[in-house]
């Protein structure tokens, strides 16, 4: 790389740490070509992108960030995931990390969070915003069937009783 391809890489990443929910750092540990093009292709399905950078420049772009703590975890062969989904990076490559031995969940950030291994774990535990959206439905859906059933309930028992005095008589 030449002196204008690292600057335009350093802010390239300054952008991506910028805008990005959550940026994932992994640690890849011997993924070949076809294993991290399958990786690249599963972040982008689950909305997220994939990323690899010299550890030096990312460093550069997070100077004067709130995330700049984010540097510490930048060691060895590291990639970045990001995305404006704060759960999708953390997703994919945690279900992918438990699939292949070849990549290590290292940390990330989560808005201007820091997190260990740990926190991306637990971030990746939680509901997607497709699944949080379908329990929302469902909730709001439920009162209106309760209250049709109660309100249906007593005009129901009032024909019961009067089918069973006709019967009677």
């Amino acid at each position: 790389m030449d002196r204008t391809q690292k600057e335009e890489m350093v802010s390239f990443l300054k952008g991506v740490f910028d805008t990005s929910a959550s940026v994932v750092v992994i640690r890849n540990n011997g993924l070949n070509v076809a294993e991290m093009s399958d990786l690249r292709r599963q972040m982008r399905e689950g909305g997220a992108t994939l990323k690899v950078a010299k550890n030096r420049l990312a460093r550069l772009a997070l100077d004067g960030t709130e995330i700049e703590g984010l540097g510490d975890q930048l060691t060895g062969t590291t990639v970045l995931g990001y995305s404006e989904d704060v759960i999708a990076p953390a997703k994919v490559l945690v279900k992918y990390a438990k699939d292949n031995d070849k990549i290590e969940i290292v940390g990330g950030t989560m808005e201007d969070t820091i997190l260990d291994e740990n926190g991306v774990k637990a971030l990746a535990a939680l509901p997607g915003l497709d699944e949080l959206r379908g329990k929302i439905v469902g909730l709001l859906q439920a009162p209106a069937g309760k209250l049709a059933s109660v309100t249906q309930a007593p005009a129901g028992q009032l024909a019961r009783v009067f089918g069973a005095y006709g019967s009677q008589g």
